[in-house]
């Protein structure tokens, strides 16, 4: 009984931290969309348009772990930076 106990707890403290991270991207996303919307004068909408687009959500899921340790003035410049690389104009 130990064991399936121990083995219970153990799977959903990993579903914990799975979700703990999961909303840790979510949020850094978030952040990055109205930041992006702040400096370019646009709508969340229009920012998360723009990025998803140009493929700036996508750089940002796959960097995640490098990105969310950089400024967000660096991210943005980043954002910027694939976006005009893929066809976007700011």
């Amino acid at each position: 009984m130990i064991k399936k106990n121990g083995f219970l707890k153990n799977k959903q403290n990993r579903q914990e931290d799975t979700l703990s991270e999961l909303k840790k991207r979510i949020n850094y996303m978030v952040v990055c969309v109205n930041e992006f919307a702040k400096n370019y004068k646009i709508t969340a909408k229009e920012a998360f348009q723009y990025l998803e687009k140009f493929k700036g959500i996508l750089f940002l899921k796959e960097h995640y772990d490098i990105e969310h340790t950089l400024s967000l003035e660096e991210a943005m410049e980043d954002l910027r930076r694939v976006c005009r690389g893929n066809g976007g104009g700011y």
